[in-house]
């Protein structure tokens, strides 16, 4: 580790532990009531006591899958097909509009409509994660695709390669990076959509752990819910930089 990166670690770890105390002194300061605002030691003791004694565990492992699931067929299906709209000027033409006018559309504007085909069911879920993640990858994919070298297609041509030979050696390699930042932001959006689709349709997950904890006022458990997602969502967003630094190695060499 460079030491450039090792002293903003340490920073970014005193900037946290900065907070936290900030967070108790509110808490023992009594300055927002301990019904709405808990300490850290309760927020924590509540985290432990849910996961060892019990069921926090097994939904915080509901929601990474219902995560990973809905990012796998975002991911996919943009990337398959952002691939032949990418590498078709004559796709672009034809699909570019449409794709414009559906990009803005939130992923809450479909769930009356995924409830009232497929019920406050699980699919329901997936398919709304599914939807919101769509965008960011099938866009990124789009862009990577139409930006690469003009010539490199000429070659191709040149040499009579296949289409999807062309697509896996050539296009598919150079639009990487933008593919790689799609899949990052696809996968904040589904994190956040498993939330709300959990909230909605009564899944078993830290969404539904976080709604009925608020309605309970349990604050303690609404707060261990709530650093379980921040768990979630930084050791998601870790792992996908180191699967990026190996996928994008040979960038470093440029």
């Amino acid at each position: 580790m460079k030491p450039s990166r090792i002293a903003w670690f340490f920073a970014s770890l005193l900037v946290a532990c900065g907070f936290v105390m900030l967070w108790q002194y509110l808490s023992d300061a009594r300055l927002v009531s301990p019904v709405f605002l808990p300490g850290p030691d309760r927020a924590w003791a509540a985290l432990v006591r849910g996961i060892t004694q019990g069921e926090l565990g097994a939904r915080w492992l509901g929601t990474i899958e219902r995560m990973i699931y809905g990012w796998l067929l975002a991911s996919f299906a943009g990337i398959v097909i952002g691939a032949f709209i990418g590498s078709s000027e004559r796709a672009r033409a034809y699909v570019g509009p449409m794709l414009e006018l559906i990009r803005p559309l939130p992923a809450s504007a479909v769930v009356p409509l995924a409830i009232s085909l497929l019920g406050l069911s699980e699919a329901m879920v997936l398919t709304v994660i599914g939807f919101g993640a769509l965008w960011p990858m099938l866009l990124s994919t789009v862009h990577g695709f139409a930006a690469v070298e003009p010539r490199l297609y000429e070659v191709s041509r040149a040499l009579g390669l296949p289409q999807w030979k062309v697509i896996l050696k050539i296009a598919l390699p150079s639009s990487m990076p933008d593919i790689v930042a799609g899949m990052r932001l696809a996968l904040t959006v589904s994190l956040i959509l498993t939330v709300i689709g959990e909230m909605l349709a009564s899944r078993e997950g830290l969404g539904s752990h976080i709604l009925i904890s608020a309605r309970s006022f349990r604050s303690a458990d609404l707060f261990a819910g709530v650093i379980l997602l921040g768990v979630t969502g930084y050791v998601s967003a870790m792992a996908l930089t180191l699967a990026e630094s190996r996928l994008l190695r040979w960038r470093e060499s440029h």
